[in-house]
């Protein structure tokens, strides 16, 4: 098989909504568990609560802000980029919110400790899988994923941890003022911790070991 053979449209869709809705699903579980969630989400989620709006539309109004930063990174305005990426932000800011409302039905909060924190940690893999998948589809990327990748690729030598933990900057700063105000936060717990330090090097693994005929377009 040849690595290198350019994905016909059919596949390029399939991994790109598979992606989406695995990532979505997996950030919405690690809500459910509350045994922390990756640090953007956790943030939103903070964010809501703060000023009750809904999860959903905090996310939206989240990627709207990465988009217009990303360009400040790039130094140009790539109008295709920013409108592919709040095509991807539309879909799975409001996914998140769906399924979230779905799992906490299935009342994963009142399970023991141990399940929920394996939940979680599965989670935080499936969305390290999920990035993986749709950063080397490279179709359009979630503006957080975005950032990422462009810091990534653009300012640190294509190294996948110091990318993620660069981009986990904005959403730290927010969920310290969060718990400053609140006095409490939501969605922060040890797989916020391992998320903040293990994402990178898991989407990096995902890189290698998951669908590995898809490669990065850099």
């Amino acid at each position: 098989m040849n690595d290198n053979r350019k994905l016909t449209t059919t596949e390029t869709m399939f991994y790109f909504i598979f992606s989406i809705i695995l990532n979505s699903f997996a950030n919405a579980l690690t809500i459910s568990t509350n045994l922390g969630s990756a640090l953007w989400t956790a943030s939103a989620a903070n964010l809501s609560k703060l000023t009750g709006i809904d999860l959903g539309t905090v996310l939206f109004f989240y990627g709207i802000l990465v988009v217009i930063f990303n360009a400040i990174l790039l130094g140009r305005l790539e109008w295709p980029r920013m409108v592919g990426n709040l095509i991807f932000i539309t879909p799975f800011s409001y996914l998140v919110q769906v399924i979230t409302q779905w799992l906490s039905s299935l009342h994963i909060i009142e399970m023991p400790i141990i399940i929920r924190l394996i939940l979680d940690l599965v989670a935080i893999l499936l969305i390290a899988i999920a990035v993986s998948i749709y950063q080397r589809v490279n179709l359009v990327l979630h503006p957080n994923d975005d950032l990422a990748y462009i810091l990534r690729f653009k300012y640190l030598h294509g190294d996948p941890s110091k990318a993620q933990i660069a981009s986990f900057i904005p959403p730290l700063i927010i969920l310290i003022i969060s718990g400053i105000i609140m006095k409490n936060l939501v969605a922060v717990n040890i797989g916020t911790v391992i998320a903040l330090f293990f994402q990178g090097s898991l989407i990096g693994w995902a890189d290698r070991y998951i669908f590995t005929n898809l490669k990065h377009n850099i």
